[in-house]
């Protein structure tokens, strides 16, 4: 691993005005969590339709949410109301007041548009410097920020942030990997901003271009966009020399950034000032207690065009009672490499995409390239596992293959308690791209396609 990069958790970084925040004592923190949440939901009662409707269906008034001991009284909101709310039905503030709008998620019907003020810009600043301060991004670094600056708000968050922290930005979420291998190498980048995916695929190209990434100056990677296991982690560290930090955040709330690890890497600490976190229960919706595993739902206690109280993010973490090292107060939630969403049942056993993807990485000769595409035969759910192998493993003898498919499936089923069949293919078959990576693909009512 590159020096720098280790020097990374040894180093301090400087405080941004920012980044204070994440060190305010608990008791005041609280007082500021309940004051903003009395006025996002007083907000919402009187601008957002669905929100009264709810409320006085519920017999809940504004003036009966004292603080964050209401908070449960409070009803959920999801993403089908968002898109049912299509195009502004949940704005919030007078439309002259909307400075950017970000559709989102559109990709299997309506987007969900969310809105944003001066002031929800400015938050989004803040908690995005935060985050970077966070993963040890410091004035005087070169970031090579990959993450669009279309229609999510990712590349610009990161763009702005970086440039208020002190930091060059390189903008370039388009263009082909061998250019950006070559900016990355030329203009001495010391942090890179992707999804954990295609940073992978830009490490393959770099390997084919004789770069070796060890030996850039390249110190630590921004992931985001997607789940990703620590099998993924140890992978990008290994293979880029760098330290893998996560980071969390929602187009429907603020992106990028709503959360972030610190050097410690135990956890991803919450900037609950601005985002309220619970868990509950997927199936019921009730509270869980600290420490347990369940469904994470937030409230944007500073949003002012688009109120969101209580969203089911669908997302699988935990909140962390334990205090940081670091020093910072905000709650941590473990890193999110489950979603309830991307759940399927096979044989009564619940399987999820991270726990393909950990038993894929453990053994030697794949590459973290895979999809597990779901069909139907005779009303029956059928499942396979497609993995790319290394170019040696692939040109190698028949029996090579045969045996690393025998190994794959004996890691899934050992990781899972479930047989899954697993098909080699070649490297670069799985489509590649800079957003999230399609890990499940889902063919119910229709067949595979042929095998070659």
């Amino acid at each position: 691993m590159n020096p720098a990069a280790t020097a990374v958790s040894e180093t301090p970084v400087p405080f941004h005005p920012a980044s204070t925040a994440d060190y305010v004592p608990r008791e005041p923190l609280r007082g500021l969590q309940s004051e903003r949440l009395r006025q996002v939901v007083c907000r919402a009662y009187e601008h957002v339709p669905l929100v009264r409707q709810r409320m006085q269906k519920l017999g809940l008034s504004p003036a009966e949410v004292r603080g964050v001991d209401d908070i449960h009284r409070l009803p959920f909101t999801t993403a089908a109301d968002l898109r049912g709310a299509y195009p502004m039905g949940m704005l919030a503030a007078p439309v002259q007041q909307v400075l950017r709008l970000h559709p989102c998620g559109g990709a299997a019907g309506r987007p969900i548009v969310a809105p944003y003020t001066r002031r929800d810009l400015e938050v989004q600043a803040e908690a995005v410097v935060r985050c970077l301060a966070s993963c040890g991004v410091r004035q005087g670094d070169t970031i090579q920020n990959l993450c669009g600056y279309e229609l999510l708000g990712d590349g610009l968050g990161l763009h702005h942030a970086s440039e208020t922290l002190g930091a060059s930005i390189i903008p370039f979420a388009g263009g082909d990997a061998a250019r950006q291998i070559m900016l990355m190498k030329d203009l001495g980048v010391t942090v890179i901003c992707s999804t954990p995916s295609y940073f992978l695929y830009l490490a393959e190209r770099a390997e084919k271009m004789g770069v070796d990434l060890r030996e850039l100056p390249l110190r630590a990677g921004i992931f985001l966009g997607e789940p990703w296991s620590e099998a993924m982690r140890r992978r990008i560290e290994e293979t880029a020399g760098i330290r893998a930090y996560d980071v969390y955040g929602l187009a429907e709330g603020i992106a990028p950034a709503m959360g972030a690890e610190c050097c410690h890497h135990g956890g991803l600490h919450v900037f609950e000032d601005h985002f309220y976190p619970e868990i509950v229960d997927p199936a019921t919706g009730s509270p869980l207690a600290e420490g347990q595993e369940g469904e994470l739902v937030l409230t944007a206690l500073s949003r002012e065009a688009m109120p969101l109280i209580r969203y089911r993010t669908r997302d699988l973490t935990a909140l962390l009672v334990e205090p940081c090292p670091c020093g910072r107060t905000m709650r941590r939630m473990q890193r999110i490499e489950r979603r309830s969403d991307e759940m399927f049942v096979l044989q009564g056993v619940q399987v999820f995409p991270s726990q393909v993807e950990a038993a894929l990485l453990a053994v030697e000769g794949t590459l973290p390239h895979y999809q597990i595409v779901l069909t139907q035969e005779k009303g029956l759910d059928q499942v396979e596992v497609l993995v790319e192998v290394t170019p040696q493993v692939f040109s190698d003898r028949v029996g090579a293959l045969e045996s690393l498919q025998a190994r794959l499936a004996h890691e899934i089923e050992h990781t899972l308690g479930v047989s899954l069949p697993v098909r080699l293919v070649e490297p670069q078959t799985i489509q590649r791209g800079q957003g999230t990576a399609q890990r499940v693909v889902d063919k119910r009512g229709a067949s595979l396609p042929p095998e070659s």
